[in-house]
């Protein structure tokens, strides 16, 4: 049985973030989670060979951060974002397979659809879900009213086959069946339809892309468009799937300022790690530039991730925050922002608010910690140790093999491309920081 948390409708003032008056009306909240989207791949991050209006509009709108961290793989970055929890101590340190039936996000957590729920708002969940395939684990048990979408990592985005080769095109639990019809656009109809079913009651939406994850599958325009520009294979794929999902973003916000909501909607926007060199992603095609490594890494280009935070009626536009966060804060920051007192202290996550208020805020968290398989790392100020780190290479293959334990030291300030080992120039940092995880780790088994 779960155990409830206490939540408390509580009117706040919002004149420290924007300058507006008291708000009395609980804001819409969206948040849009993208897959394996690369660290930089949006314009406004640095990439000039893509087009992405319509990301960059939502980062611009609100406060971009340049420190944001998630997981090396996705499964841990959902039940983190949802939870406001480590991912071990959400029950979900690593990826959860097709097919295995106790794999998965335990029912016993409690998500932040269950917060939205337990403060009066409708809740869905449309897109990805990749934390479990369990009746107990599927979002409709996780504070979920409504549920579109598929349950495993990946699917083709017309048959919608995923795990085991087989349909896994899921509505409220009930598997349906679409063939032909793109996943992307069945996304954006089903969202327009729940706002639609909610304008005039208050919202959270889950909006799980699965793109630019493969299979990339773009608009033809896009893969035209890319062609013709030069961009090289498999970038040209990747770029076309990218901007096909801008596009889609771009319809999302459209209904919005239609329906008179965007202005008091709160849109998070995140990618849940780094961008991917599988086979099946054809090798890569995402960039990290200028930081070393990818998904399932624990170096920066693994683990780094776009990120930002748009509310028109609440918080000012174009900031930037250079303060370490981590996907865990977005829960308890979406509380205080929709006035829901979160009167818990079993959260990993810390509100952002101190730092979207002040740019000068220190980074709210002394230290971050992570572990993925072999793999541990932990950073603390400039400082970043990776014990046993890995880069995946296009076929699965780790390409940093070493014998364990293999310590990478690195300051982040000097080097930010992580390029330089000085473990064994300063071994009393390395032993630090390794105390430092060794301590973490008796929490987060």
């Amino acid at each position: 049985m779960k155990t409830k948390l206490k939540f408390l409708f509580v009117p706040l003032l919002f004149a420290g973030l924007s300058g507006s008056a008291q708000n009395t009306e609980k804001p819409n909240v969206i948040v849009i989670l993208t897959d394996d989207q690369g660290s930089i791949d949006m314009n406004c991050y640095g990439a000039e060979d893509l087009v992405t209006p319509n990301m960059d509009k939502i980062v611009t709108s609100g406060v971009k951060f340049t420190q944001f961290y998630a997981s090396p793989v996705c499964s841990p970055t959902r039940a983190c974002l949802l939870t406001g929890r480590t991912p071990q101590r959400a029950g979900v340190p690593e990826l959860v397979k097709a097919g295995v039936p106790e794999g998965g996000m335990p029912n016993e957590q409690y998500t932040m659809a269950e917060m939205f729920q337990d403060a009066g708002y409708a809740t869905a969940h449309i897109g990805k879900w990749h934390l479990g395939q369990s009746e107990d684990q599927q979002p409709n048990a996780q504070g979920f009213d409504y549920s579109f979408g598929f349950l495993v990592g990946c699917i083709d985005n017309y048959s919608h086959f995923g795990g085991q080769y087989k349909n896994d095109l899921h509505l409220n639990g009930r598997l349906i069946y679409r063939p032909g019809e793109y996943f992307p656009d069945m996304m954006l109809d089903h969202a327009k339809s729940f706002i639609d079913s909610n304008k005039d009651h208050p919202f959270f939406i889950y909006y799980a892309l699965n793109v630019p994850h493969y299979p990339y599958q773009g608009d033809k325009k896009w893969l035209d468009y890319y062609n013709k520009k030069g961009v090289p294979y498999p970038r040209n794929l990747y770029a076309a799937f990218l901007s096909t999902m801008d596009d889609n973003i771009d319809g999302l916000l459209a209904k919005l300022e239609e329906s008179g909501l965007r202005e008091n909607t709160i849109i998070i926007f995140q990618s849940d790690n780094g961008y991917s060199t599988e086979k099946a992603a054809l090798g890569g095609g995402g960039s990290s530039c200028p930081y070393k490594g990818n998904k399932f890494s624990l170096f920066e280009g693994g683990i780094r991730v776009p990120a930002a935070i748009s509310w028109p009626k609440g918080i000012k536009a174009a900031q930037v925050r250079n303060q370490m966060a981590f996907t865990a804060d977005w829960l308890p920051t979406l509380a205080d922002l929709c006035g829901i007192d979160l009167s818990v202290d079993d959260i990993d996550g810390k509100s952002l608010i101190p730092i979207i208020i002040d740019e000068n805020k220190e980074t709210l968290h002394d230290t971050f910690c992570w572990q993925f398989h072999q793999q541990k790392a932990v950073r603390k100020g400039d400082w970043k140790l990776v014990i046993n780190p890995v880069i995946i290479d296009l076929n699965y293959r780790n390409i940093l093999k070493s014998n364990a334990p293999y310590y990478f030291l690195v300051n982040l300030k000097d080097d930010i491309g992580e390029t330089t080992n000085i473990a064994e120039k300063y071994p009393e940092k390395t032993k630090e920081l390794e105390a430092i995880f060794n301590k973490w780790k008796i929490k987060n088994p």
